[in-house]
């Protein structure tokens, strides 16, 4: 348990409290106090119920993990359940991480199970500046939400490179390849997954950012409508490669589709060149005795030379109608 004090005209934001000091620093509502709570134990959840009053039910709900976002008002506090997310490098799924925290008077509490890169930048500022704490809880929680939503932004990044690579690997591609259907849908899960998730936390940053709670100040309000456009344009991002990764699933099955026509047209072209061949063989296999070509010294060569003049003759006829080589491996050429 991290806690941070600001007394008003300090040049420094103060740690290194302890639990017991904590009743004695709420008490002077001209401080700007952070509680933050990472993997917190059971003592830490009875400082919760015992210190800050909060209710049994708001506690229990920090306690358990992967709730709903949301966001509660109580006569002396606020509630609220939001979501970071972090990349993960080894697929392409992301996590998401639950940051629970309470908004009162003069304090902020932030609990998380999990590490927030955001909550550390923030703790990294007020070390370094007091200007976080000096205008108030409001301001410093906008803080870290301002944090948690720019990162984000990586996430969706690392979306764009692998889509990329995506494309890249379709239109490369020679043969059917499973894993990359087995990406694509992997990649639509994730990105829809990220939709739904920035959808709902959108609700509660404009429930926030317009006036609905007593305890965000009017001359906070725009700080938190700047954080409730971000997530807006992190929403519309995600909706926008939805449909980029439905057009690289339609680009896939069209390119697969494509190499099974290659593949029957080649198969057909022999068939249809084998046909009349098979069909001058047919003929002089025939078990009849007055077959004047029979009798021939030349005669097995002369069949042989017409089945390779039409056999040519064919190969001709097909690129002259474009169904091979000639105009087509050109038009193929220029669209590439």
């Amino acid at each position: 348990m991290d806690i941070f004090v600001y007394r008003p005209g300090a040049d420094r934001v103060e740690e290194d409290f302890t639990v017991a000091q904590l009743p004695q620093l709420l008490q002077d509502e001209s401080l700007t106090i952070w509680v933050d709570m990472e993997n917190p134990t059971d003592e830490d959840d009875r400082v919760l119920l015992d210190v800050f009053k909060f209710h049994p039910l708001s506690v229990e709900d920090c306690r358990a993990d992967r709730h709903h976002p949301k966001v509660e008002e109580f006569p002396e506090y606020l509630y609220f359940i939001l979501h970071g997310v972090t990349a993960n490098t080894d697929s392409v799924q992301f996590n998401t991480i639950e940051l629970d925290g309470f908004l009162g008077r003069n304090f902020v509490v932030t609990y998380h199970h999990d590490l927030f890169r955001s909550i550390n930048n923030v703790k990294q500022t007020v070390r370094s500046s007091p200007i976080s704490c000096q205008r108030g809880p409001a301001y410093l929680l906008y803080q870290i939400l301002d944090q948690l939503v720019d990162f984000y932004m990586p996430v969706l990044d690392d979306f764009d490179e692998r889509l990329v690579e995506l494309e890249d690997e379709i239109f490369s591609l020679k043969t059917p390849d499973n894993t990359i259907l087995e990406r694509i849908q992997q990649l639509k899960r994730s990105i829809l997954r990220l939709r739904r998730n920035s959808g709902k936390q959108l609700n509660i940053l404009y429930r926030i950012s317009h006036g609905e709670f007593k305890l965000i100040p009017a001359d906070m309000m725009p700080f938190f409508r700047d954080i409730h456009d971000h997530l807006t344009r992190i929403a519309d991002l995600s909706e926008s490669y939805r449909d980029l990764i439905g057009g690289a699933l339609d680009s896939y099955l069209s390119v697969v589709s494509n190499r099974t026509n290659d593949i029957m047209k080649v198969l057909t072209i022999f068939s249809a060149i084998m046909l009349p061949l098979t069909f001058i063989a047919g003929v002089y296999v025939m078990n009849f005795e007055n077959m004047p070509e029979l009798k021939r010294e030349y005669g097995y060569f002369i069949v042989v030379a017409i089945m390779l003049l039409v056999a040519i003759g064919m190969l001709i006829f097909f690129r002259r109608k474009g169904w091979i080589g000639g105009k087509q491996d050109e038009r193929r050429k220029d669209e590439g």
